[in-house]
């Protein structure tokens, strides 16, 4: 649920730890792998340009620690009522330069694992796109993720949203899981911080599809909160999301983009 959205924000720093960019090209390929770097190691495999493949979040190896900030902890952990210019300056030197839709939101997360009852790529995606023609099987995320809200687009599209961790829950400290658990019954505004990315794809053929549908999928990988989302998954209880939804690295058009807050204002819906 959207609580307030900000106008376009040029932000970023150079050079950042995290980049968005082209892996190298295999033989014959026309495009290397969609990535999220993390100091320039591939840390996300992400949905392949050409807007028609499966849309993809796959863990890699450069995946392997939280960015939380020593200077905002404090704030975040009491919580954000508004955007914070001073907080999102602090996380934008982690971010590369561009143009960014800052929002805050209220999410429940619910804790999700590959091929579990709730795996959007088990589910859904089979869906519109059956399974890997070469593997036989579902993308595979390679990591717990959560899910928080989904509602139409349209007749011909649907919004899901996702909150993807740097590391996995089974990193988190379990006491620090506990302390934030601890204020999440007393109070919804505890805050995380993730940078986004809006992915619309849809297949070109629809032969193999009982349902032939755009899948706009929001991703918001965590920058901070990684304890206080395990937290509100566990207990059931929302939290905040300051979320930096980059122009740039989503595989959207501007328009698309410009839509998300509204999006968000609409009731949550499962697609029929």
């Amino acid at each position: 649920m959207l609580l307030t959205a900000g106008p376009l924000r040029n932000l970023g720093g150079s050079p950042s730890r995290l980049t968005f960019g082209e892996g190298p090209k295999a033989v014959g390929a026309w495009a290397g792998r969609r990535l999220l770097m993390l100091d320039a190691k591939p840390a996300f495999e992400l949905s392949f340009w050409c807007g028609t493949c499966r849309f993809l979040f796959q863990r890699l190896d450069g995946a392997n620690e939280t960015m939380s900030m020593d200077g905002p902890e404090g704030q975040l952990a009491e919580g954000l009522d508004d955007l914070d210019d001073q907080v999102i300056r602090n996380f934008e030197t982690l971010l590369p330069r561009g143009d960014y839709l800052p929002l805050l939101l209220t999410v429940q997360p619910r804790l999700t694992h590959p091929a579990g009852p709730d795996d959007y790529f088990a589910g859904e995606q089979i869906s519109t796109w059956g399974v890997s023609p070469f593997w036989g099987l579902p993308e595979y995320p390679r990591t717990p993720y959560y899910r928080t809200f989904e509602t139409p687009v349209d007749q011909g599209a649907h919004l899901f949203e996702f909150v993807v961790p740097m590391v996995p829950p089974t990193w988190n400290d379990a006491s620090k899981v506990a302390q934030h658990a601890h204020r999440l019954t007393m109070s919804a505004s505890p805050t995380a911080v993730a940078v986004t990315t809006l992915d619309v794809c849809q297949p070109a053929m629809s032969g193999h599809s009982t349902d032939d549908y755009a899948h706009w999928c929001l991703t918001h990988f965590l920058l901070d909160g990684h304890h206080k989302m395990e937290a509100a998954a566990d207990t059931g209880r929302p939290l905040r999301l300051l979320s930096l939804l980059s122009v740039e690295a989503s595989l959207a058009d501007a328009e698309q983009v410009a839509r998300i807050p509204a999006l968000l204002t609409q009731a949550a819906a499962r697609r029929t």
